[in-house]
């Protein structure tokens, strides 16, 4: 039992939270990209990118694993996203940072998102079936995915420029 859920329920619940955050990140990458706010969809993107990373911390383990370790990451990148957009109102440098830690927590999430998916299926844990997964189509995909974030975060940094007031 995790917060009076069972584990399977658990488990469902934080994927399901994971999997919106993404789709909302997209969402807001696009935005960011057209230099176009979108508070409800980055709201969303931000809650449950944090609600990922809390819930994570709740799963029944031993020992301190890397995806704590990614969790913690991703959770002092979205504090600084945070405040960037809603404390400052992305006023000067306050606009560059919060694309840099919001598009590296979104990536963070991807990055998750593909070792699970070479873990549970199974025709991409045929691909590689170590665990945590290493093969060569691994590998591939992870490097298509940084190389993805990186422009993408590079272009929406260089485009990214709310009106004045115009975001939160």
């Amino acid at each position: 039992m995790v917060l009076g859920m069972s584990l399977a329920t658990f488990t469902l619940l934080h994927v399901v939270v994971s999997l919106i955050g993404i789709v909302a990140g997209l969402v807001a990458m696009v935005g960011l990209l057209k230099s176009k706010p979108m508070p409800g969809w980055t709201g969303l993107f931000l809650l449950t990118t944090i609600l990922t990373s809390v819930t994570g911390f709740f799963f029944p383990v031993e020992k301190l694993l890397p995806s704590h370790v990614i969790g913690i990451i991703s959770l002092v990148l979205l504090a600084v996203a945070c405040l960037a957009l809603y404390g400052q109102k992305l006023a000067g440098p306050w606009r560059w940072i919060y694309v840099l830690t919001a598009m590296i927590s979104l990536y963070l999430n991807v990055f998750v998102l593909v070792i699970q998916s070479f873990l549970k299926v199974p025709p991409l844990h045929a691909l590689a079936p170590s665990v945590p997964p290493s093969e060569p189509p691994f590998a591939i995909v992870q490097g298509i995915v940084l190389v993805f974030f990186v422009v993408t975060t590079f272009l929406a940094i260089r485009k990214f420029r709310p009106m004045p007031g115009g975001f939160a």
